[in-house]
């Protein structure tokens, strides 16, 4: 199966590293016309650099906003009026013990990782129905059917973005664009690999070590027993935004090595 975006505008949010980056990379390999989005306009420029770099001819550009406002999802907006694929991938997270979770942060979690994906998605919907053709994206995470104790206002948002998916799907039956959300589990980003090195500097353990551990102590229903690469995360993003995936809406498909037991 070749999978094919030439023609294709897609924004990723929070795609200047991590997960976000390798579905930027991935959907410019298949021939998309990728806007990447960050924070921070020095390190969202290195990522566009990067990216030109790795992946050549590709049509690369960025814009520079904070999605916790409604001004930031404008900023996109203007910048890019019209898109067929949108990929709702940011969000903030730190563990953090449920009594210390002020009402200020859990408004903070909400707009940034749920109101960023309403306002892009409520604007770029109008224009998919349009023309009869979209795909909406939305990271919501392992976490939204796995909630780790320690970030339960994460886990709370990417549970809210399951709901929205498939209400939103409800909402656009038979328009052309499908939405559904993706959910990777515990993956091996620039974040974990800083992490797995100071701890092993502590230690004195290697990452292979440290991984195992992981995978014993704290995650043992993993089947893969092992962190996913954002690569793998971003196969799975290509394909639902591709026209072979056509008939998938309104779907949370699971990329995470198998940590949640269901059957479905």
């Amino acid at each position: 199966m070749t999978v094919t975006l030439a023609g294709k505008t897609a924004v990723i949010t929070g795609s200047t590293s991590g997960i976000g980056y390798a579905i930027a990379k991935a959907l410019a390999e298949a021939g998309a016309s990728v806007v990447i989005n960050g924070r921070q306009a020095e390190r969202l420029s290195t990522a566009v650099t990067r990216l030109r770099r790795e992946v050549p001819g590709a049509q690369v550009t960025g814009v520079a906003a904070d999605l916790g406002s409604s001004a930031g999802a404008d900023r996109i907006i203007e910048s890019s009026p019209h898109v067929e694929i949108l990929v709702n991938n940011v969000a903030i997270f730190s563990p953090k013990d449920f009594y210390d979770i002020t009402d200020e942060e859990w408004e903070q979690y909400f707009q940034v990782n749920v109101m960023s994906g309403v306002r892009l998605s409520r604007h770029y919907a109008r224009w998919m129905t349009e023309k009869g053709w979209g795909r909406i994206l939305f990271n919501a995470s392992v976490t939204g059917g796995f909630i780790p104790g320690e970030m339960v206002h994460y886990g709370a948002t990417k549970a809210a973005l399951l709901g929205l998916s498939r209400t939103l799907a409800e909402f656009l039956a038979g328009t052309g664009v499908t939405v559904n959300s993706f959910l990777p589990g515990p993956t091996y980003t620039e974040k974990t690999e800083a992490f797995l090195k100071a701890s092993g500097k502590k230690s004195g353990k290697r990452e292979d070590e440290q991984e195992k551990e992981v995978f014993e102590h704290h995650l043992p229903s993993s089947l893969i027993k092992r962190f996913i690469r954002p690569s793998e995360v971003a196969d799975l993003v290509v394909f639902l935004a591709s026209e072979q995936a056509s008939a998938i809406t309104g779907a949370g498909l699971r990329v995470d090595g198998g940590i949640i037991r269901s059957l479905l």
